[in-house]
């Protein structure tokens, strides 16, 4: 058994508690109850004087419209009828009130009147309330006929005060069956009581982890008993089949999340049951138009073979009982991707998607690093060598020419320092991730700020912008190598993609885990050849004009291993005048 701690000991029992919200409903239930009988007779004890008025009304118009004398006519109906006290009013259709026998004197104009407002609109109206012109407190009724006004009115007198008398004999049967209802339910509360603080500890065990066998808990013998003890049975019996399903589906859902393929599971109705990251990219860098989720694979032209496999086979009631397993071979934006789809038993069916020009791009890049390395950093120091040694040998050179050679070292320098600083980065991420310092970083205002630093050389070019960070997404990592990734594809389109473009920022979608990003231009583009190797140190598209801009030859390379410092996976598709899309994913929480 667990240890309950104090509060828990002085809370109210579970029966208790049940008791009294039932009782607090019943309550609730009766005062509403009341409430509506209370306004139910008085609307209906309202009715029944408002006809009786209304009644009046009409056969004072019957007779005034034959008499001769108005006010002979008046007293007479008076005369006829038990309510003596009876107030007449006649009123024209300018609001002047042509007959009225308060003997009031002045009488002013009527058509404030509440009840006359709404005998203007919807042809009768009554009110309660205290008269202008008497003083006295009147029910009111009053009839459009014709345009003119009959209002008839009795004082608040013991006789319409007891027309309007409310009958109470429902408020006693309520209470009694309030008094009925306490102890029915007092009674059922407390027997089932027992059982529920039984199952109440039971849940604490559970809560806390500590399953004690069933034999510890017995209940009544009696329905709720008996369904009690079927609870604890099936839970038990649960708790093992679960132990064991999870330690499989964890296997599993490890082996995907952190497989070297994209993969993903989909009902036979094509609804996604699960996927990794790496799916939405591949799939983004395969199709021509974007791909926002997983669903959305199947339509992409490219997967046209396993379109049709499974049109052919899903509704087909005659295929033979086995797993059916279909693949596509796909070389698209510089990478070769293997698409697999494999068929289940219940028409659902998974496709995967590996990159299999991966291992090859990965050697050719480190056999190409230590050459690039010595070419790249013997360019700068043998220009300025150069230029030193013919200053050197030239005492007499014009101060001019001094200059200018100066101002070149100088550039060549600064073109050094930025490789040498390129190359630390690069080391740092390799050799010494753990390094780096994280904290929340808004992803808005950080696109924010490279603009601004950038709105110089974006103006220049012609250059529009458009960021579509929905969200508010913000990531716990590190600046520097955040503002690494966003510069860096800023700089490279605004270096490359040409003048006149538009570059657009956008997070199309968000998991639990993940932002999936994609930075696109509409600009020049590069060929397919050469998409599958943007990412490597040095590599350059045209060499001459990269050197001549002052590039390194690493910026994608450190954005690349930013995203990968950030548990992300970029990619890229381009072609010539189609412009450059990155898709990159970030963590959340690295």
């Amino acid at each position: 058994m667990v240890t309950i701690d104090s509060a828990t000991k002085n809370r109210i029992p579970f029966h208790q508690r049940l008791f009294w919200s039932i009782f607090a409903m019943f309550l609730g239930f009766t005062v509403c109850f009341l409430l509506f009988q209370y306004q139910r007779e008085r609307e209906f004890n309202q009715e029944k004087v408002n006809s009786i008025l209304g009644n009046y009304n009409y056969q004072l118009f019957r007779r005034t419209t034959k008499a001769t004398n108005l006010e002979e006519a008046v007293n007479r109906f008076i005369n006829e009828i038990p309510q003596k006290d009876l107030r007449v009013t006649i009123i024209d259709p300018e609001g002047d009130v042509l007959f009225d026998n308060s003997d009031v004197d002045e009488l002013n104009n009527h058509n404030d009147r509440i009840e006359v407002r709404k005998a203007r609109l919807e042809n009768e109206g009554y009110a309660i309330r205290q008269s202008a012109s008497t003083g006295k407190r009147y029910f009111y009724v009053a009839t459009n006929i014709g345009g003119y006004i009959y209002r008839s009115a009795l004082p608040w007198a013991p006789y319409t005060q007891r027309v309007m008398t409310i009958n109470k004999d429902f408020i006693y049967f309520m209470a009694v069956m309030t008094l009925i209802f306490f102890f029915v339910l007092s009674r059922f509360t407390f027997s089932i009581g027992r059982t529920i603080s039984k199952l109440r500890d039971f849940a604490l065990n559970v809560e806390k982890d500590r399953i004690p066998p069933e034999s510890e808990y017995v209940f009544p013998n009696d329905e709720l008993g008996d369904i009690s003890q079927n609870i604890v049975s099936l839970y038990h019996r649960q708790q093992k089949a679960k132990n064991e399903l999870s330690m499989e589906r964890e296997k599993l859902i490890k082996h995907f999340q952190y497989a070297k393929e994209g993969f993903a599971m989909f009902t036979s109705e094509g609804r996604e049951l699960l996927s990794n990251i790496l799916f939405v990219q591949f799939t983004n860098v395969i199709s021509d138009t974007q791909i926002r989720q997983s669903e959305d694979v199947i339509d992409i032209p490219e997967l046209e073979s396993i379109r049709d496999f499974l049109s052919r086979n899903i509704p087909n009631p005659n295929r033979k009982r086995k797993v059916l397993r279909e693949s596509v071979t796909i070389d698209k934006n510089g990478k070769i991707f293997l698409i697999e789809c494999i068929l289940f038993l219940d028409n659902s069916y998974e496709l995967s998607i590996n990159d299999i020009s991966e291992q090859e791009e990965k050697s050719r890049i480190k056999r190409q690093l230590t050459q690039n390395v010595a070419h790249e950093l013997k360019t700068p120091v043998s220009s300025i060598q150069g230029y030193l040694e013919t200053i050197i040998e030239n005492p007499s050179l014009p101060e001019e020419k001094r200059k200018f050679f100066l101002e070149r070292c100088y550039s060549q320098s600064t073109r050094l320092t930025g490789l040498v600083r390129d190359i630390s980065v690069l080391n740092r991420l390799d050799e010494a991730s753990e390094m780096f310092e994280l904290s929340e970083i808004n992803i808005p205002k950080l696109v924010s700020e490279i603009e601004k630093e950038c709105s110089k050389e974006i103006e220049e070019r012609h250059i529009t912008t458009e960021v579509l960070l929905p969200g508010n997404p913000t990531i716990h990592g590190n600046h520097s190598l955040l503002y690494s990734i966003f510069r860096n594809l800023y700089d490279n389109a605004i270096a490359y993609a040409g003048e006149g473009i538009h570059i657009t920022v956008s997070c199309y979608k968000e998991d639990p885990k993940f932002y999936y990003f994609s930075f696109s231009d509409n600009g020049i583009g590069v060929s397919e050849e050469h998409v599958n190797r943007i990412f490597e140190r040095f590599y350059r598209v045209d060499k001459g004009r990269s050197r001549k801009m002052g590039g390194t030859g690493l910026g994608l390379s450190i954005v690349k291993n930013a995203v990968n410092f950030h548990k992300g996976q970029i990619s890229c598709k381009s072609g010539l005048g189609k412009g450059m899309t990155f898709f990159f994913t970030l963590k959340k929480s690295v």
